[in-house]
């Protein structure tokens, strides 16, 4: 056995394990009311289809202008823009839901339709199990939660090492953050399918199946011909321009999803709860969930439409198989066992949670005050 390989197994010997919850457990009394009053109304469920399957078609439609009316320059940029912000709702609602088993209720059916994540650059093999097995496994979780730590640019978690230009991450954050698809699609799969230092998924993944490197290349290919080449060869437009659109597509949709990012796990406020030397964590999943993740701008129509499981992020985090649309009739609930039980529950506006969010990343640009771990 490789020295590597022995990191590795000692590495899922030390897997975080939960409390084991008491009788009196609030989540098995909020679960049994949840499923006895508002997962009975499937009319929620119908609406997720409908809203998911529009969005894709509203994608393609929006992509289909820009072939069609592209030579206008004004148009050739509308129309990328809001195929990337068409883009960014599918992964956030779409897409998210059917990693979680939520959109359909066969499985078969919410793979077949994860295979469409492939036609916009990403690999849902991959995503599936980075975000699942990862992330809602353990959110928050130093070394684990992978969708918190991604790179040494930024620094997030209380363990991570602390640099000198991170003290000036608050600011140069603002120019990153919207590259955030582009680095998703053609760096950050990559690294997870193929790095070796500091390799998340690898921690929870035996071996990566040979058939998904070759759909990653696949889908990196095609979503570059169809999404730039494609245009730069039927519109009467400088392969330039159309490259300014593609590249604003990206920015624009990024800055979008970014907010989703940033607004329900790393504001001032967080904790970052880390394991014994045995792997045990001192909280239930349940009370974890709730301890790690916040709600933002629960109360606007607009919000819940555009980031469906991301503003009420708690109720994703406790149902994740439940879909989206459910949520703000699920929140409530958890709001009233949250008030009953003394657990921690906020929700607030989302550029309050984006204004926290970079406040965190300037306390956590200089030296670690002790009380402030976040360890709970």
């Amino acid at each position: 056995m490789t020295i590597s390989a022995k990191t590795n197994s000692m590495e899922k010997l030390k897997r975080p394990v939960y409390v084991k919850a008491g009788t009196d457990d609030f989540f098995k009394k909020l679960r049994a009311e949840v499923n006895e009053t508002v997962l009975q109304n499937s009319s929620l469920y119908r609406l997720n289809i409908i809203k998911s399957v529009g969005l894709v078609v509203l994608y393609f439609l929006f992509y289909s202008c820009i072939l069609l009316f592209g030579n206008s320059t004004p148009l050739l940029f509308l129309f990328y823009i809001l195929c990337g912000v068409t883009m960014i709702m599918l992964f956030i609602n779409a897409f998210h839901d059917a990693a979680h088993g939520a959109l359909f209720k066969k499985s078969i059916y919410n793979e077949r339709f994860m295979y469409i994540l492939e036609l916009f650059g990403g690999n849902h093999w991959l995503w599936t199990r980075r975000h699942i097995n990862l992330h809602h496994a353990y959110p928050n979780v130093p070394d684990w939660d992978v969708d918190i730590k991604q790179s040494d640019i930024i620094r997030i978690f209380p363990n991570s090492p602390l640099f000198n230009y991170h003290k000036y991450q608050h600011i140069y954050m603002w120019m990153i953050y919207p590259l955030y698809s582009l680095n998703w699609i053609y760096i950050r799969d990559f690294k997870d399918f193929f790095g070796t230092k500091n390799n998340y998924v690898k921690k929870v993944v035996e071996k990566i199946p040979t058939i998904e490197v070759y759909k990653l290349f696949a889908a990196k290919i095609v979503n570059m011909f169809y999404m730039l080449f494609l245009p730069m060869l039927v519109l009467n437009q400088p392969w330039y321009i159309v490259l300014g659109g593609w590249f604003a597509m990206h920015l624009c949709g990024s800055a979008l999803g970014v907010v989703a990012l940033v607004s329900t796990h790393v504001d001032e406020d967080a904790h970052f709860p880390g394991t014994d030397e045995n792997g045990n964590l001192s909280a239930t999943w349940a009370m974890h969930q709730m301890i790690v993740t916040k709600d933002f701008s629960t109360n606007s129509k607009l919000a819940n439409f555009l980031y469906g499981g991301f503003t009420h992020h708690v109720a994703h985090h406790l149902f994740p198989g439940v879909a989206h649309t459910y949520y703000p009739h699920i929140t409530p609930i958890i709001m009233r066992y949250a008030e009953e039980y003394d657990l921690p529950y906020t929700s607030y506006p989302f550029y309050h949670a984006v204004r926290s969010h970079f406040r965190m990343l300037k306390d956590k640009g200089v030296q670690e005050n002790i009380m402030m771990m976040g360890e709970i």
